[in-house]
């Protein structure tokens, strides 16, 4: 049985620990910063650290679950994989592009797995909407945004996440990640815009951000991403994809509030236009989060004891966060960022 150490106790690490409590792997160990937190009831005698060596040597994992704030995704994961360990990162996979190769090469070089948690990957309802968006083929307009209108907990969520990552690019990497997956085309440019609307975050941060990306096959797209108690809830969710035979869209989203994050990768149906009409597709029993991050972690599993090919899924993950930094970098100088060249 696989055993597996999780870093990182926000609600990630938490849902991700939970996946391992059942299964075909053993919850060895749990590690966080402080004094051990309230934890579930599942989760009730999992030794927990607050060192990653003492951790490491303790519990001696075949898997490490990587949950924590994005600056500290490389030196964790590059001890793990030293340690002999295979790695399950949330995304974004690293702070900076450098940093992400850096990790990749890590996982070649020692022949372990690294998997980036991108959640959408995992979720029928958003397989089938990349299936259908290809189906039509190129070159595709890419329309997507995730706006949050969050307040209490999950505003000093947000603002604990935004002393490190914008949300364009904490939230807009699994989106273009989808662009990616669609296209199957190379990056060439972006260019961004942002707005600080908050006092409460750093002068050199901002929690609102748009960008748009042009793909070498001629393909462009927008994403759209703010985060705070001033953020509109209106059309703060599309996602659709068009093309020259017609579009994809999602057309029923979950009507619980921006900041639910069940609402967050839910489809309900989706809206399949032609020239020659539409079509209806409909999802009902969709999977939750904890549902998605079982799944997530179930295929961290196979790709062990099956020794399957990551790399495609590693460059996938390097490619879209080359791209929301990128965007980032757009913000911050105010001109476009070229990518034809990377």
């Amino acid at each position: 049985m696989i055993r597996v150490l999780v870093i990182g106790l926000g609600s990630m690490g938490l849902s991700h620990a939970l996946a391992h409590t059942r299964g075909r792997s053993e919850l060895v160990g749990l590690m966080a910063r402080g004094p051990r937190p309230d934890l579930p009831e599942a989760l009730d005698g999992v030794p927990y650290f607050t060192d990653l060596d003492e951790a490491l040597a303790e519990t001696r994992p075949d898997l490490v679950v990587v949950a924590t704030y994005t600056e500290s995704h490389k030196p964790f994961a590059m001890k793990a994989m030293l340690a002999g360990a295979h790695v399950f990162c949330e995304k974004p996979l690293a702070a900076t592009v450098e940093d992400a190769n850096v990790m990749v090469a890590m996982a070649k070089q020692t022949g372990r797995k690294l998997m980036i948690g991108y959640i959408l990957r995992h979720h029928p309802s958003w397989q089938q909407f990349v299936a259908e968006a290809r189906a039509l083929g190129g070159p595709y307009v890419f329309r997507m945004n995730l706006n949050q209108q969050s307040s209490g907990a999950t505003w000093e969520t947000h603002k604990h996440l935004m002393s490190s990552v914008s949300p364009i690019v904490d939230c807009g990497v699994h989106y273009v990640d989808v662009m990616c997956q669609i296209t199957d085309a190379m990056p060439v440019r972006v260019h961004g815009i942002g707005l600080r609307l908050s006092h409460e975050i750093a002068e050199d941060m901002y929690n609102y951000g748009q960008f748009q990306v042009a793909f070498s096959d001629g393909s462009v797209g927008w994403y759209e991403a703010g985060w705070g108690p001033m953020m509109s809830e209106t059309a703060h969710f599309v996602k659709d994809v068009v093309s020259p035979k017609g579009s994809v869209s999602i057309a029923d989203v979950k009507e619980t509030g921006s900041d639910d994050v069940d609402s967050h990768t839910a489809v309900g149906k989706l809206l399949v236009h032609t020239l020659s009409g539409d079509r209806l597709v409909d999802f009902p029993g969709e999977p939750g989060h904890q549902e998605l991050c079982d799944a997530e972690q179930l295929a961290m599993i196979e790709a062990i004891e099956n020794d399957l090919d990551l790399t495609r899924h590693m460059n996938d993950a390097v490619q879209s966060l080359r791209i929301c930094l990128a965007a980032d970098e757009s913000i911050r100088t105010g001109t476009p960022i070229d990518l034809s060249g990377a």
